[in-house]
């Protein structure tokens, strides 16, 4: 799941009991909560099942999340995916345990993180079920989803040239995704920074401007075509806020990547869901598709358009633009 990492906080929560005595209890008896969190793209060469279990107990709940075996299950458990048509199963893929060891600093413990991988082939044709077992008390969590199809981007199109006139607005065209609700699209540009003292040290590096932040399609069904606008200004705006003004380097602006990266309809809900309240009411419902625990198992896929070449006219901007014209291209 690398191009765009998904960070989840999960603090187990208490029922508070009020008998008829004077004391308050906050911690009732412990009992198994499993989560589980999984977004399947038929893209990745390795697809994460991340299965932990919610911890309780006296004192502050940050520092225990900082111990793994809070969160971890003290045995492995049974993790598997089973693909099926419309009526019968005809795979079944295995998960093991697995260590990443470059997790983002967190609330929870880092860098380290066991999870459970498969690096099996998957086809969007297929509808996906997940079936997780505890083998010391039997309990079984379960889940599904399909997986979000391939789709056309009419807009832009692989190596064309394009322009950022200032003052103007361009625009992005796709049809929606059969199994795809939420879009974001991404223009990645590159380019070629050089030392001027030692020129052979060049380095290539890109900043990401999002230019499409929340599109919803009407449906998950696909077809639906979709026109999304966006202000040229912002690219030289991107550039004068993300790359630092270093008299000791040129620098050459190389190629764009457009990346259309679409939700299935249960991470669009959980997106929604989980997205900071603007009204008075603070408090918002959590969301969950897991049969007998808590968490989300859903899809999604990135489309790329590559080798989209920046205008002559463009690069004479960056040049000469107030804001990008002291940055060396």
């Amino acid at each position: 799941m690398r191009s765009l990492k998904i960070l989840i906080l999960l603090l187990a929560t208490t029922t508070i009991f009020h008998s008829c005595k004077k004391e308050i209890e906050l911690n009732t008896e412990w009992k198994d909560v499993t989560i589980v969190y999984g977004i399947l793209n038929q893209l990745d060469s390795i697809h994460y099942i991340k299965v932990t279990k919610a911890f309780l107990g006296p004192g502050n709940a940050l520092q225990y999340a900082q111990i793994p075996d809070s969160s971890n299950y003290p045995y492995k458990m049974e993790v598997s995916l089973e693909a099926w048509n419309s009526t019968n199963q005809v795979a079944v893929y295995r998960f093991d345990t697995t260590t990443i060891h470059n997790k983002d600093s967190g609330q929870f413990y880092f860098p380290n993180q066991m999870t459970y991988t498969n690096d099996s082939s998957l086809d969007p044709i297929y509808h996906y079920k997940l079936i997780i077992r505890n083998p010391q008390t039997q309990k079984e969590i379960l889940s599904e989803t399909a997986l979000v199809r391939d789709f056309t981007v009419e807009r832009p199109f692989n190596y064309q040239a394009i322009s950022f006139d200032p003052g103007k607005i361009s625009k992005v065209e796709w049809v929606s995704a059969e199994g795809g609700r939420l879009y974001q699209v991404i223009v990645r540009f590159y380019y070629l920074e050089t030392s001027k003292q030692n020129p052979s040290q060049s380095v290539e590096k890109y900043v990401d401007w999002e230019i499409v932040s929340r599109k919803i399609s009407k449906n998950d069904l696909g077809g639906e075509e979709i026109v999304e606008s966006y202000d040229n200004d912002g690219f030289y705006s991107l550039l004068h806020a993300k790359i630092p003004v270093d008299p000791d380097v040129d620098r050459v602006a190389r190629i764009l990547r457009y990346y259309f990266i679409v939700a299935a309809e249960d991470l669009q809900t959980y997106i929604e869901v989980s997205q900071p309240s603007n009204s008075i009411v603070q408090e918002k419902p959590a969301y969950s598709n897991i049969d007998n625990g808590i968490g989300l198992f859903s899809a999604r896929f990135v489309k790329t358009v590559d080798s989209i070449q920046l205008s002559q006219r463009t690069k004479d901007e960056i040049r000469a633009n107030d804001l990008t014209k002291d940055l060396g291209f």
